[in-house]
């Protein structure tokens, strides 16, 4: 039991899913706080059928914790009430952007919460645990009261890579993505319609509609975009693989949901496809969608992808270019898998260890 899970962001893409995915994994919560910006406030979210008001985010918004958290310490005279105040778990869901997480993020750690932030804003931090409970849940426990969720492109791809990592030793990974344009939320989605119609962009850098556009992000002096050196960067922290080799290319395309990425990655060991199969086939939160194992429908597409927590890989097959290397075709629903289902799992190792 969650005794109080506050949603920052609720009105957004990724915070209305959280609450569609809480309901879906039956999260049992006993107080449930929305907040979002003066915008959003006093809108209104269905959760388990009743209406619960957004409220605006402010620097009080968390206050109402403290006089609680310093009561129970003050009152904490048994061993039994020490437990009861373990178990009095707070946790909050952030996706409203950097600036926001950076801001509201602290306050609610000070006040007792334990934020799980969707935001760019602390995956860097040496100090905050960047997780993929598939990968690496242990992380999840280590945290001083914030624990990141990564990037979207980067969780789909690490849920793959992990276990061909710990079996053979991955030495350099090569990345071209397809990124729908819901990963830049509620505008990317606009400007897929707006550009459609022959309007001008007011988000992507150039019209979006039968389109792709080879940069996510800004640009840095030696010419990565943003998005690609948080697909380098987070890989390696994920993974705990500071020196391993990655290069990444990211490209928006004109595709509403699903995120699908085109993987090369060279490996220390010499392997057999048949092996690689049957390791990837047994990696949780996996699904291999390949010609060997369903010729019927022999790769994955976003399309099929979008409304699911999977993470689907085909197109496996040996590179004869290089030695010990292998292309893969990873896809998955970028708002679920990549943002909010991811967020709901950390929530859910919390909650399972009384983290």
């Amino acid at each position: 039991m969650i005794q109080n899970l506050a949603i920052v962001g609720a009105a957004g893409l990724v915070g209305t899913t959280m609450l569609t995915v809480l309901q879906e994994r039956k999260i049992q919560i006993k107080n449930l706080q929305l907040f979002g910006t003066e915008r959003s406030a006093g809108k209104t979210l269905k959760f388990n059928g009743a209406d619960i008001k957004i409220s605006a985010i402010s620097p009080k918004s968390f206050d109402s914790e403290v006089e609680e958290v310093k009561k129970a310490k003050e009152t904490e005279k048994t061993k039994k009430t020490e437990e009861t105040a373990k178990n009095n778990t707070k946790i909050a869901l952030f996706s409203a952007g950097a600036a926001a997480s950076k801001e509201y993020a602290p306050i609610a750690a000070k006040n007792g919460y334990t934020v799980i932030d969707n935001s760019s804003a602390w995956r860097m931090d040496e100090t905050v645990p960047l997780v993929v409970p598939e990968v690496n849940p242990a992380d999840a426990h280590k945290h001083n009261g914030i624990i990141a969720n990564p990037n979207c492109s980067t969780i789909q791809a690490v849920v793959v890579l992990n276990s061909l990592h710990k079996r053979y030793n991955i030495k350099r990974v090569v990345y071209t993505t397809f990124q729908a344009v819901s990963g830049a939320g509620s505008a990317g989605i606009a400007d897929l319609q707006r550009t459609a119609n022959g309007e001008p962009p007011q988000h992507f850098p150039q019209p979006i509609a039968g389109n792709c556009i080879p940069q996510i992000d800004v640009f840095d002096e030696n010419g990565y975009s943003g998005e690609e050196l948080k697909m380098i960067n987070e890989t390696r922290k994920i993974l705990h693989a500071p020196q391993l080799k990655i290069t990444a290319t990211t490209v928006r395309v004109p595709v509403l949901t699903g995120h699908s990425e085109s993987v090369n990655i060279t490996l220390e060991k010499p392997f057999e496809l048949a092996e690689v199969h049957k390791i990837l086939a047994a990696t949780p939160g996996v699904v291999v969608q390949d010609i060997s194992e369903t010729p019927e429908n022999p790769y994955p597409t976003p399309l099929a992808a979008a409304g699911t927590d999977a993470v689907y890989v085909g197109r496996i097959r040996r590179d004869f270019s290089a030695e010990n290397s292998l292309n893969l075709w990873i896809v998955a629903d970028n708002i679920r898998k990549g943002a909010a289902t991811n967020a709901v799992q950390i929530l859910q190792l919390l909650v399972t260890n009384n983290a």
